[in-house]
């Protein structure tokens, strides 16, 4: 089970070409950034992955399914896009209509629907405004609303917009407590961020995109510390990379931690 794109090339209806020529694969269960500038053709990228854009060239599988062959709305189903903004995809009286709206158009029975609702609100954290307006809760809340209402649907896949943006420490850390209980689950985990530090701390696999294609894909230490990488997709490095580089403490690393430990054996040597 994969997103697969074979030499897919897309054009908006003013002739603006915003894809060209990808070629990709994202395995069931896995976790990917995407990254790079804006126009770099990550979002148009995305969008083909969900069915919100249909390839003018090549061609999209999901699980094996051409998405030029399904609406959106059943590949939604699969792939679940939460945008950026939350405002652009809520639209319920409150926190539980809104999470359980998919599932109910979806034709499920009441009791899976709970179920449904209840684990979603335990993932992002949101149960204790199940009865509030969604529009009365601040902004990082309403980001996981609506990324809950999208695990609802209990897609295979989740595409997550620039999910740190507007996020504080706390909200951070139970978003990566949530894409790792999903990954447990096999529920792949895409997104589009500039925020490489949340990057480099939670993606084994980072794709960078520029001039409408992918120009990399590896870790995160493939890609930081390539300079020619970095300089082309115009991304910036972890601060903790650019603090190991800074400090000539031996090592480059992208970990806090590991940084930590190369001060100390340096601090240890010089001493001794």
């Amino acid at each position: 089970m994969a997103i697969e794109f074979k030499n897919v090339s897309f054009s908006y209806p003013n002739g603006y070409v915003a894809n060209e020529n990808l070629n990709l694969m994202i395995q069931e269960g896995e976790r990917v950034a995407i990254v790079g500038q804006n126009g770099a053709g990550k979002t148009t990228a995305v969008k083909l992955m969900n069915g919100l854009h249909k390839p003018s060239e090549g061609d999209v599988f999901v699980d094996g399914v051409d998405t030029k062959t399904k609406t959106t709305a059943q590949i939604a189903k699969c792939v679940g896009y939460v945008f950026q903004n939350p405002d652009d995809q809520i639209f319920n009286p409150d926190v539980y209509s809104e999470i359980a709206y998919m599932p109910q158009k979806m034709g499920l029975p009441e009791k899976e629907i709970k179920e449904r609702v209840k684990w979603a609100m335990e993932l992002t954290d949101t149960k204790q405004y199940r009865k509030d307006n969604p529009l009365d809760i601040p902004y990082p809340i309403r980001k996981f609303i609506s990324i809950a209402s999208v695990l609802a649907m209990k897609p295979k896949y989740v595409i997550l917009d620039e999910p740190t943006a507007g996020q504080d420490k706390h909200g951070i850390e139970i978003l990566e407590k949530l894409m790792d209980k999903l990954e447990e689950e096999k529920i792949g985990v895409i997104t589009i961020t500039h925020d490489m530090e949340f990057v480099a701390g939670n993606f084994k696999r980072i794709i960078a995109m520029a001039h409408k294609n992918i120009i990399a894909d590896g870790t995160a230490e493939e890609i930081f510390w390539n300079e020619k990488i970095v300089e082309e997709a115009k991304i910036c490095k972890p601060q903790i990379g650019e603090l190991s580089e800074e400090l000539n403490v031996g090592v480059k690393t992208l970990y806090l931690e590991q940084l930590v430990e190369a001060i100390k054996s340096k601090t240890r040597g010089e001493s001794a």
